[in-house]
């Protein structure tokens, strides 16, 4: 389980530097195994350059090898990818995910010669980002098997779609006779069932992480009536917070941040309602503050 950190402002619009510290101490502790940013759920989209070069430096800093940080890198040309590869892997960056770039108009062939281009001047192991539903375009199993034979670095395909998807990708890919580790995303959502379709594990943002920890770990001990009963009490949570990427962002990170014991100061998304954080506290509430790995079984 690989958390994809949110993105924190200060109250003058600012990254906040200890609320970002306070995120990578609490999912390490909760039993992280990589760190990621500069995900979806890091609002990359709203960074600026230097933003994205802060915190890769703060994560790699905080995070002092603890576990492996993973960077996921955007970019509209194969220069600027692999710019902001170097940077990371220049600080300690273990892995690297690429998002495609943000033309939405171009044949499959076109992402698959920009992946394979960045992917031939990086020096760690890359996986991709294939998620049509969210970046409306994505690679077929043919062209993810064909890029790992052609790319030896393409070592991970982080998914985003339901779990009968999946499945099938996973299924094609071994078919085709590649064993590539397939993570889903999603927030989480139809988690056991993603785990039961063959994926190596999920990349999700912070708010149920340590719940989901739990779960994978009852899961791999041969518990799924346990992990199924985890699942059932954070699912509407997860629900809540995974309708668009602007919930993820506004009442997500605030489900988060009040677990690990502070406040959103500002946001650059949409702004919150009443309601909104009525009901965000109460998932909170239920959810719990957030709770090591050793204690994570215990809901």
């Amino acid at each position: 389980m690989w958390p994809v950190l949110y993105a924190y402002f200060d109250a003058h619009n600012q990254l906040d530097r200890e609320a970002m510290r306070t995120q990578i101490d609490a999912t390490i502790t909760a039993g992280a195994r990589s760190i990621v940013i500069l995900g979806l759920a890091t609002e990359v989209n709203r960074l600026s350059l230097d933003e994205k070069h802060r915190l890769i430096d703060w994560a790699s800093e905080d995070i002092a090898a603890r576990v492996p940080l993973v960077v996921t890198i955007t970019g509209d040309t194969v220069n600027a990818q692999v710019a902001m590869a170097d940077y990371a892997v220049e600080r300690g960056a273990s892995w690297l995910i690429l998002q495609p770039p943000s033309m939405r108009d171009q044949p499959e062939s076109f992402y698959f010669d920009f992946f394979a281009a960045v992917m031939q001047r990086t020096r760690v192991p890359v996986g991709i980002q294939n998620a049509p539903e969210y970046l409306g375009v994505g690679l077929s199993a043919e062209s993810i098997v064909a890029l790992a034979s052609r790319c030896p670095d393409f070592r991970l395909l982080k998914g985003e779609g339901p779990a009968t998807t999946i499945q099938r990708t996973v299924e094609r890919l071994r078919a085709l006779g590649h064993t590539l580790p397939v993570f889903n995303g999603r927030g989480g959502q139809e988690l056991v069932d993603n785990l039961r379709a063959g994926c190596a594990g999920l990349i999700v943002a912070p708010d149920t992480f340590d719940w989901q920890v739990a779960m994978q770990q009852a899961f791999a001990d041969g518990l799924e009536q346990d992990a199924e009963a985890l699942y059932a009490q954070a699912l509407p949570a997860i629900v809540f917070v995974m309708q668009s990427l602007d919930a993820l962002t506004c009442y997500g990170k605030r489900i988060a941040a009040w677990r690990m014991g502070f406040d959103v100061q500002h946001d650059r998304g949409v702004a919150p309602t009443a309601f909104g954080l009525e009901c965000a506290r109460r998932f909170a509430t239920r959810l719990g503050a957030f709770r090591s790995h050793a204690g994570s079984n215990d809901a």
